[in-house]
């Protein structure tokens, strides 16, 4: 039992090919500054994460325990 075939079968090399055309014509004003905003975003992600490991290597301030104090009767 194989699972039935996608519409026309799985495309190849050359209908691969013909698709990165049609999208390179239709996106390709816009496709470098998506790309940069790609890069920034994953630049931003990466410095984010060293900061977070940064910060996980630092020891923790100690802890402060809250004083209460106690109503005296007068």
């Amino acid at each position: 039992m194989f699972p039935p075939p996608l519409a026309f079968g799985m495309p190849g090399l050359p209908e691969m090919a013909i698709f990165a055309v049609i999208v390179l014509v239709l996106f390709g004003k816009r496709l470098p500054g998506a790309m940069r905003s790609l890069g920034q975003s994953v630049g931003a992600l990466k410095q984010g994460l060293n900061e977070s490991e940064a910060l996980d290597d630092e020891p923790a301030p100690p802890a402060v325990k809250p004083t209460t104090k106690t109503p005296t009767a007068a």
